[in-house]
């Protein structure tokens, strides 16, 4: 061989190592493809920062937190509406980031917010058995943003806690919920949204028949059979104090010490999460139904001032936090469903009357930009580095001093 043709061979070696090097564009996925796939671990996101959702986040601002979740792992998140421009803003932000990085990946369940009549409007009493005006622009926008976003957004939610009873101020029968959902499905079979696009809704355990009879009607048996895959919600840490069957030091357990006492209650939480999975489950059976079921949202503060802090149930610190974390990841993974981690980020607009509130602190990273207990493991791994949020590095709690966390952590309450 020729000195010319050894170089050129060499040449083209080369370059085809530098082409290896570059990041691959990816395949596309459907629902199907990323729904209950570990290497897609899923989470509920909301970006506001301040204490009214007045002030949206911006394109900026979306887009550092993606990179931050995109670093943990996170490839699909969960929106609740589509109505603020946060939504909109998020396909945008995500439409950016691919372009700019063709191996970048993030897909999202999007929110339907669906209520009934004369829902919070302080002036009437909410009507249960009508639906709201608006629901239609809300399924509307929803639809156009699919349409807009097809590589994007691969579920649509019709409706957050909805359909649950406790939800007084906003709740719809089943019916209502039935009749979005079959529309987006008619939608599908029509070509006007694509054929792989799972549609849900996304509400409590109870609501889809894992709770009281009330719950069981023809209606919600005809939604369970329409939708793509059941979305539902679980929430012991809220139970601690509604319905502690499961939650204090047992019997035995008092010789145990405390960390041991602790980590005893947070098994039995996992535990009773899974009753409520079972629930669910042995009820879509019953109906001789068998599609997947996902859990849409389950989470765990760590700060409360009132039912769930010290005064209360005793259950709400950043220890207790990551152990739920640690145990809903591994379950899910293990048994092949998603879990949208509720949620990313601290917001504190939740409850902005009661800046100690435990709505404001179910975010995995706090509005200083702090991981807490749950993550100081990427911290250590150096998943972070050189991200940040708000301009600032993502660092530890609590300066990553354990001791001073544990200082924090109550033990819950011995039990009668």
């Amino acid at each position: 061989m020729s000195h010319l043709k050894i170089y050129i061979t060499l040449f083209i070696a080369f370059m085809m190592l530098g082409c290896n090097d570059k990041p691959q564009a990816v395949q596309e996925k459907s629902a199907a493809d990323i729904l209950g796939n570990p290497k897609y671990l899923a989470i509920s996101y909301g970006g506001y920062r301040e204490n009214t959702r007045d002030v949206q986040p911006t394109i900026l601002e979306l887009k550092e937190d993606m990179k931050i979740l995109s670093a943990m792992g996170i490839k699909i998140l969960r929106t609740y509406n589509v109505h603020l421009a946060q939504a909109s803003n998020l396909l945008k932000a995500i439409r950016e980031l691919k372009t700019e990085d063709e191996s970048f990946e993030m897909y999202v369940m999007l929110g339907a917010w669906i209520d009934c009549k004369d829902a919070f409007d302080f002036n009437k009493q909410p009507d249960h058995n009508a639906e709201s005006e608006r629901n239609a622009v809300e399924i509307e926008t929803a639809i156009r943003l699919t349409q807009t976003y097809p590589d994007i957004v691969k579920i649509i939610a019709v409706g957050n806690e909805a359909m649950v009873k406790w939800a007084t101020s906003y709740y719809v029968q089943p019916a209502v919920i039935l009749k979005w959902v079959n529309h987006l499905q008619d939608l599908k079979q029509s070509g006007d949204l694509p054929p792989d696009l799972w549609i849900t809704s996304s509400d409590n355990f109870a609501s889809w028949g894992g709770g009281e009879a009330e719950y069981h009607t023809e209606d919600l048996n005809e939604l369970i059979k329409a939708v793509d895959y059941i979305s539902m919600h679980t929430y012991p840490m809220h139970d601690t104090h509604y319905h502690p069957v499961f939650w204090g030091v047992e019997g035995e357990e008092a010789a145990l010490s405390d960390i041991e006492k602790i980590d005893a209650a947070m098994a039995r939480a996992k535990s009773y999460a899974i009753s409520q999975y079972d629930s669910v489950y042995n009820y879509m059976t019953s109906l001789g139904v068998k599609k997947p079921i996902h859990i849409g949202e389950t989470g765990w503060a760590s700060m409360s001032n009132a039912l769930y802090g010290t005064s209360g149930s005793k259950a709400t610190d950043e220890y207790k936090e990551a152990l739920y974390y640690k145990n809903m990841r591994e379950w899910t993974n293990k048994a092949g469903m998603s879990c949208f981690y509720f949620e990313a980020f601290d917001e504190q607009w939740k409850d902005a009357d009661n800046p100690l509130g435990s709505e404001n602190y179910f975010g995995l990273i706090n509005l200083k930009g702090e991981a807490k207990y749950a993550l100081w493991n990427l911290v250590d791994q150096g998943v972070f580095d050189g991200l940040t949020r708000n301009g600032k590095p993502i660092t530890k709690t609590f300066g990553g001093d354990k001791e001073a966390l544990m200082q924090t952590v109550p033990v819950p309450p011995i039990k009668d």
